[in-house]
């Protein structure tokens, strides 16, 4: 059997498994590891040994539990709650203000989390109960919870950023540096849009009535800034030590955890219940994500051993006839059509072993690949028929919102996201400029 079809046996084995709902990682770790077996024998048993060495011996891999952790406490502590008030009141005299005022925790919620699911929860418990009692439009609150939580795997510390710096072995300091602006592009335009729409239909964001402002004091509104400040200090002093060069990126993400855990202190609100839920939280997600490394590494060694990913260069290039371009717009459709069934890391790992090393071949920047990655995989989880994004706001709204609401509410964002992805596919530097700045290239 030639090299090529091991490998389209290999892939269809690993689909096959998934579409029968195992785990993600067990599925892919079982046929990287049986075709080991099968191709070298008993030396096949050292990939996956190697590949277990070599998630240990990833000294970056520290930032994935200690971001978590920060922001499982942030969350847990209700400190995060604090910081939708401060925006409800500052917010609330402006047309749609609450709606963008929920952009804007997002935003925070993702630079402190680093994970689309917190994003959601908070927005769906929080957020949307309020928004939905003060008479905003419910098609367009669904649609600014979804669009605002899927910043969470862009913005840094972004948890998949740091997955595919693992896969792609480039460094998640400049992956995280390179989704900033990106990110802020994007939350720039959610707000823009919901700005425009709100003045040309008032209904669908009305202001706070003015009994409602004035019940509110001005000493009240100045303490909920100063507990809304929280934690954008402990983002900003966290971000800010290592962009000076003071902190390392894991250090960083050490000031983060500790700082949290301080406020939560200081606050008084580090019960026994709520170290024990982010603690247990903490550790389900990073074993998790664990997990699915070392299947993808592992994966990724039998791949590289047959030599398949020169195979489908050779196959689009030279036998297709295809430019660089037109493949690249070919994998962000393969992304898009998978991410309507898959998550974002079970996508990575499918496909990384394959369009990585092409897109270096090709001649791109895998830094400013992995924010395209990033940015279409927050499109994949909001498109029909089954986006992650859609089913996750399913099960949290309330019974008024139904699955057609969500999936209507979603179509002015998903356009917001593409146009986000055009920009960035056709000025590179929107992504590469930080970095570039930072690391002194």
């Amino acid at each position: 059997m030639s090299y090529e079809m091991i490998a389209l046996l290999m892939f269809a084995s690993m689909m096959l498994l998934l579409l029968t709902g195992k785990r993600v990682f067990g599925a892919i770790g079982v046929v990287a590891v049986v075709f080991s077996l099968a191709l070298w024998g008993d030396g096949g048993s050292e990939m996956a040994f190697s590949a277990a060495m070599k998630l240990m011996k990833w000294y970056p891999l520290l930032t994935l539990p200690l971001f978590i952790y920060m922001g499982y406490m942030l969350s847990e502590s209700g400190i995060a709650d604090d910081l939708y008030r401060m925006f409800h009141v500052w917010m609330g005299p402006v047309r749609g203000g609450l709606a963008i005022g929920t952009i804007v925790l997002m935003v925070a919620i993702s630079a402190m989390n680093g994970l689309s699911v917190a994003g959601m929860a908070i927005g769906a418990s929080i957020a949307m109960p309020e928004l939905l009692r003060r008479g905003y439009d419910k098609i367009m609150v669904t649609g600014v919870i979804q669009a605002g939580s899927s910043l969470g795997i862009l913005v840094p510390p972004s948890v998949v950023l740091v997955l595919y710096g693992m896969i792609a072995r480039q460094p998640v300091g400049q992956l995280w540096l390179a989704g900033v602006f990106p990110g802020l592009m994007m939350a720039g335009l959610f707000v823009l849009y919901i700005a425009v729409r709100c003045w040309l239909k008032p209904e669908m964001g009305p202001s706070l009535s003015r009994e409602e402002r004035a019940a509110v004091s001005w000493s009240e509104k100045i303490a909920l800034l100063k507990a809304g400040l929280i934690p954008l200090f402990i983002f900003f002093s966290m971000t800010g030590l290592f962009l000076l060069g003071y902190t390392s990126l894991v250090e960083s993400s050490a000031v983060g955890a500790m700082a949290a855990t301080l406020a939560a202190i200081f606050k008084r609100r580090l019960t026994a219940h709520v170290m024990e839920e982010t603690l247990r939280k903490t550790l389900s997600i990073t074993c998790m994500f664990m997990w699915i490394i070392l299947a993808a590494l592992c994966f990724g060694a039998v791949f590289d051993g047959l030599g398949a990913v020169r195979a489908i260069e050779n196959f689009f290039v030279d036998q297709m006839g295809w430019g660089p371009w037109q493949i690249l717009i070919l994998m962000q459709v393969s992304f898009i059509i998978m991410g309507m069934f898959l998550d974002d890391t079970a996508m990575l790992v499918i496909v990384a072993p394959l369009y990585v090393p092409l897109v270096g071949h090709l001649g791109f920047d895998l830094v400013w690949y992995g924010v395209l990655y990033t940015i279409t995989c927050q499109i994949a989880y909001m498109t029909p028929p089954f986006g992650y994004n859609l089913f996750l706001m399913r099960a949290m709204a309330p019974p008024e919102v139904t699955l057609k609401d969500i999936y209507q509410s979603i179509t002015p964002f998903v356009l917001i996201m593409v146009l986000a992805l055009v920009l960035v596919m056709a000025f590179p530097q929107i992504a590469l400029w930080l970095p570039g700045v930072q690391y002194g290239h």
